[in-house]
């Protein structure tokens, strides 16, 4: 494959520019410095000019109609929802450490090359533009602390002359006022700032940082700005968490009083590390009637069909109030969002565990390098050159050979969306991303969970059953027909040769058992004898190891990179102690959609270690051998035991 970052510049930067394609043109943002925004805002308010109205609207609407397309199949899912709303996570890093919103102890980031770079982000935004997607917000972590956010803004609002409306931004807004008349510059059309208490004291537990007075600024001058004819929606998010901010609702009501602001109160969601119980979710029912105590004439505001919040408007009151209800009342019937995550998963859904790489395949066309600004130059360079006839009409165009396969992918992926998500009760144990590293007070329902999931690209093969039954079976399987003509393939490889895991969305949840043994075979009679007589410095060599065995099966998703998180339900190791080894056999059961052979291996092998840690000051030439999975039953392919 071409590696782009090769390839010669042949003309300048501007005359590159001017020939370009769709996906590489850019647009002169449009400028709304605050000067000029009162000018703006004067000449939009005067009466239009409605001479010949009566034939010129008409025909501008005749051919809007005819010109019009219809939606993208590829963001149509099976219910159809169309999906014309993208959310892209910029950077994992925040500056705030907000309680619902990541561990305590934060999270491992990612290294720099496993994340979308400026272009990249440019290019995958402008493949959904093409098939429809007309608002984009950048999320994070915080997105404001990204070094070029501002560049990558104008970047992405040049997208309005092909089709995109809103440019957004969801932040905490630390550092906002310094940047906000250049993002509005850039075309910014809408702000979601994260606030869950008025009180400097209580902001400073909540977040376990200051800045206070920062957000306050930015609040400010967002006003300001507004006030002089920006025009930007400013909506505050407010996550409540009984006995934490619950009896702050009531001040920020009031808020909207003499502000256009809408206030928008969400209902505490589970993600991993944020310690979440029902026992802190405070209901949309408890805080509507918690409002309504004050302010009984509080009316209901129409929602558009898209909407997450449920919108009311105090009578006289300049602002709105809205409450984002994922949790008791889900709106996954009208859902038209998706997003893609600071390494380019692509997500369905916000609590969905289901994601598929659009990274890998980008940088497909970059030899699977990140595509920097040099190897983006040089993707323009070679779309000028195919204008300019000299290279090749066969030559892949830019982006072009893998825009076919991004859309594919992102089609799948979109057509396996569910029609809601799970309920509370599921939701609490699902293993999904810390909240930080998808999107921070995200409208909607693992920057890493314990282990980062790659998900199974959606153009992957999956393994058939008489494949599955081979790879497990000691013994030689008889091959039918389908053998034949599907050639074993590794499930967690894709096509390119990057890892991902595997999908169990389609499989049933079946009971599920499996046993893996092993050996520590020693080198000489002390160490049995020593186990015998419990006279090891360590202990209890044999139950020591039975607990880690067990402890290590429930933690396999974590050590395991690609394995599933999966409930298990009954852990059992036995070590049997002969004359010069232990033997080792662990059971783990589950009710699941996949099979627990690795939960079996990870404590089988464990305890072996256990017992090899507990003996190595006496014995340093034992080994540790036979590891094999001896039993498996569950799921489609069966029962299987090794002869």
């Amino acid at each position: 494959m071409l590696c782009l970052r090769q390839l010669p510049k042949r003309a300048s930067h501007a005359k590159a520019r001017s020939l370009l394609s769709y996906t590489f043109k850019a647009v002169e943002p449009v400028c709304l410095s605050t000067r000029r925004l009162a000018t703006a805002a004067a000449q939009q308010s005067k009466p239009r000019d409605t001479t010949d109205s009566s034939t010129q609207e008409p025909a501008a609407r005749r051919r809007s109609l005819q010109d019009a397309k219809p939606f993208s199949d590829f963001l149509t899912d099976t219910f159809h929802r169309q999906h014309d709303y993208l959310r892209i996570s910029v950077t994992e890093r925040c500056n705030l450490r907000c309680v619902y919103c990541m561990p305590e102890e934060g999270v491992p980031l990612s290294p720099s090359r496993e994340l979308l770079t400026t272009p990249e982000i440019v290019m995958l935004s402008s493949v959904f533009v093409s098939q429809g997607v007309t608002k984009i917000r950048l999320t994070g972590g915080e997105p404001t602390v990204r070094r070029d956010i501002v560049p990558l803004m104008q970047q992405i609002g040049a997208l309005r002359a092909h089709g995109l409306k809103e440019l957004c931004l969801t932040t905490n807004g630390i550092s906002l006022h310094r940047k906000l008349d250049s993002m509005v510059e850039a075309g910014l059309t809408g702000i979601n700032m994260s606030l869950d208490t008025l009180d400097p004291w209580q902001f400073q537990i909540m977040t376990r940082r200051k800045g206070f007075d920062a957000v306050q600024r930015s609040i400010d001058r967002v006003l300001e700005m507004n006030r002089a004819g920006a025009g930007i929606r400013l909506k505050i998010n407010c996550v409540v968490m009984r006995g934490v901010n619950d009896r702050e609702v009531l001040p920020f009501v009031d808020l909207t009083r003499d502000k256009d602001i809408e206030i928008r109160f969400i209902e505490y969601m589970p993600f991993d590390g944020n310690k979440w119980n029902k026992r802190k979710m405070l209901s949309y029912d408890e805080m509507l009637d918690m409002i309504l105590v004050k302010y009984p004439t509080l009316q209901k505001v129409q929602d558009h069909k898209n909407d997450t919040s449920k919108t009311w408007h105090v009578p006289g009151f300049a602002g709105r109030i809205g409450f984002i209800t994922s949790m008791t009342h889900n709106f996954c019937g009208t859902c038209n969002r998706l997003r893609i995550t600071g390494d380019g998963n692509l997500k369905v859904c916000l609590f969905g565990n289901a994601e598929v790489s659009l990274r890998d395949i980008l940088r497909q066309s970059n030899g699977g390098e990140p595509i920097d600004e040099a190897a983006y130059e040089a993707m323009k360079q070679i779309e000028m050159d195919r204008r300019q006839g000299l290279t090749s009409p066969d030559t892949p165009l830019g982006m072009a050979p893998n825009e076919a396969e991004l859309l594919d992918v992102i089609g799948m992926a979109v057509k396996r969306k569910k029609a809601k998500h799970a309920g509370i009760g599921e939701l609490e144990h699902m293993k999904n991303r810390p909240m930080i590293l998808i999107d921070p007070v995200a409208p909607t329902l693992h920057g890493a969970m314990p282990r980062r999931m790659h998900h199974l690209n959606s153009t992957q093969h999956f393994f058939s059953h008489s494949h599955q039954r081979r790879l497990f079976s000691s013994t030689p399987q008889r091959q039918s027909k389908d053998d034949d003509a599907k050639p074993p393939k590794l499930t967690h490889v894709s096509e390119t040769g990057a890892a991902h895991m595997v999908s169990i969305a389609s499989k049933a949840v079946t009971a599920r058992v499996a046993t893996a043994s092993c050996t520590v075979r020693f080198s000489s009679a002390v160490a049995p004898g020593l186990i015998r007589a419990n006279e090891l410095k360590k202990g209890d060599a044999l139950g020591v190891a039975r607990v880690a065995g067990i402890m290590a099966a429930k933690r396999t998703p974590d050590l395991i990179p690609l394995c599933h998180p999966i409930p298990v339900s009954r852990v059992s190791v036995d070590l049997a102690l002969g004359e010069a080894s232990v033997e080792v056999r662990a059971t783990v059961e589950c009710d699941g959609k996949t099979g627990v052979e690795m939960e079996a291996l990870t404590a089988a092998s464990t305890a072996a270690l256990t017992v090899y840690d507990m003996c190595k000051a006496v014995d340093k030439g034992m080994v540790v051998d036979g590891l094999r999975v001896v039993l498996k039953d569950g799921g489609k392919s069966g029962r299987w035991e090794m002869d």
